[in-house]
């Protein structure tokens, strides 16, 4: 306790107790987005492990998400590319998507986290998101196929990595010139479009490399 006050008074101020009043707006659209893309990327790591554990228990077993010839899941999951590091790859996303989705619910109740914590976390989708460049080299260079379960993946990290890591700039969470945190708060905002942009060249690679529109057509046609 700390006594304060002049002449004609004396008041009492607990200075052990913390300051309820935020200094910051709570990131709640921030929080909400890595929730949904936690789901999302749960989801398709679920999906992919239970037809990755089917197919070894059957060998004659077809995957459900083999849409035709080009667009399918077999390929990559019987592939070396689908188990990089001995075990299936969607085994690491049953791990992952879940600390996403933790991270924005404890934002959401109003947790604050230490800077290590921020730039560990930046580290991470970092991680992910050079893996899954990499898996779509795979993918449109080696394995002429696209897994729509891997489509999902590569979908929500690529907007997970540019949040992270412009929010981290924009807060100040990974030091940074003022010049830097202000473009970085300016590009924030514009992240659904450079998500759009990047989906963009990821269609453009595969369209010259794999002739892939016309072929995913003609694999929809043929489902439907």
């Amino acid at each position: 306790m700390r006594e304060l006050g002049g002449p004609h008074g004396i008041a009492c101020q607990n200075t052990d107790m913390p300051d309820d009043s935020p200094t910051r707006t709570r990131p709640v659209a921030f929080a909400i987005f890595l929730i949904m893309a936690g789901a999302l990327g749960l989801l398709a790591a679920f999906e992919l492990s239970i037809e990755k554990i089917l197919t070894l228990s059957n060998p004659d077993y077809v995957p459900n998400c083999n849409v035709g010839v080009l667009v399918g899941c077999s390929v990559n999951l019987a592939s070396n590319q689908g188990s990089v590091f001995g075990f299936p790859n969607p085994f690491i996303g049953l791990m992952a998507w879940p600390v996403v989705i933790t991270i924005g619910v404890a934002i959401l109740a109003g947790a604050r986290f230490a800077r290590w914590f921020w730039i560990g976390f930046n580290v991470g989708v970092t991680g992910a998101l050079v893996f899954v460049g990499w898996l779509i080299a795979q993918s449109i260079y080696v394995l002429d196929v696209l897994c729509p379960w891997c489509m999902l993946t590569w979908a929500v990290t690529i907007p997970t990595f540019l949040a992270v890591t412009l929010y981290n700039l924009r807060e100040g969470h990974i030091p940074a010139s003022e010049r830097v945190r202000s473009l970085a708060a300016a590009w924030f905002r514009w992240i659904p479009l450079i998500t759009v942009v990047c989906y963009a060249v990821v269609i453009v690679l595969a369209q010259v490399q794999m002739n892939a529109i016309p072929r995913v057509m003609i694999d929809l046609q043929n489902l439907f």
